[in-house]
């Protein structure tokens, strides 16, 4: 397996491409062309294929990173010929069957759950106590301010909508545990992340571990990177 030329950056519900803010800047000095997606937020099947568009574009082979509902998204789209390895940042890993929001719903609700707000069509946004309390909690007060302001509102069907052919069943996968998450549980993302066999790391972070800890993210992206298979 060629190491990857290049580096897709797909962020999770609620959030924009903005949320890799930190992390692109420690990418491309490492000397990555990195793409920052954005999905619309308002299907699976449509990230999925925002997604296979960004892998479309690149010249070369190209790892996927993905955030929270992103994992579900890399997961699906990580089927492409040049995608050749999965990053997960305290994500969702999905298996055939199975979506974000079954996973979540397998163990008890986090701390975030009580503070989603649904739309009457379907659209589901955080309380501003749930960015700055259970989402943002490590940021600073100006960080969480724009989180809230400028949090995407994200189908209540896209969280559940289900994986057909997982990529990780044939491309290497990285973890990033975030142990001070109040979004999705420790306890699942461990299980997710062995359940994957995914070469995993443990952070002390919120969920955003990627705007609370850009530097261990960015070293495990960059891990994912440099890896190559006989």
């Amino acid at each position: 397996m060629p190491k990857a030329s290049s580096i897709i950056l797909v962020h999770g519900a609620w959030a924009d491409g903005s949320s890799w803010a930190k992390v692109i800047p420690l990418l491309q000095w490492r000397g990555f062309p990195v793409a920052a997606v954005q999905l619309p937020l308002n299907s699976l099947d449509a990230d999925v294929a925002t997604v296979k568009r960004a892998i479309a574009l690149e010249d070369g082979p190209a790892i996927l990173v993905g955030h929270s509902y992103g994992g579900a998204v890399i997961t699906e789209a990580g089927n492409a010929p040049k995608v050749v390895g999965l990053v997960y940042i305290a994500a969702f890993a999905p298996d055939a069957g199975q979506s974000a929001g079954s996973l979540g719903a397998s163990v008890e609700p986090a701390a975030l759950a009580a503070e989603v707000l649904a739309d009457k069509e379907g659209f589901l946004k955080l309380t501003e106590s749930g960015i700055k309390d259970d989402f943002a909690q490590d940021l600073t007060p100006t960080e969480k301010g724009v989180l809230f302001s400028a949090q995407a509102p994200t189908a209540g069907a896209a969280l559940g909508g289900n994986v057909s052919v997982p990529a990780w069943r044939t491309k290497p996968s990285w973890y990033l545990v975030a142990t001070a998450d109040r979004a999705i549980p420790v306890t699942l993302q461990r299980a997710m992340a062995k359940s994957i066999n995914a070469k995993t790391i443990e952070v002390a972070a919120s969920h955003v571990a990627m705007l609370a800890r850009p530097e261990e993210t960015a070293k495990l992206i960059l891990q994912a990177a440099a890896y190559s298979a006989a």
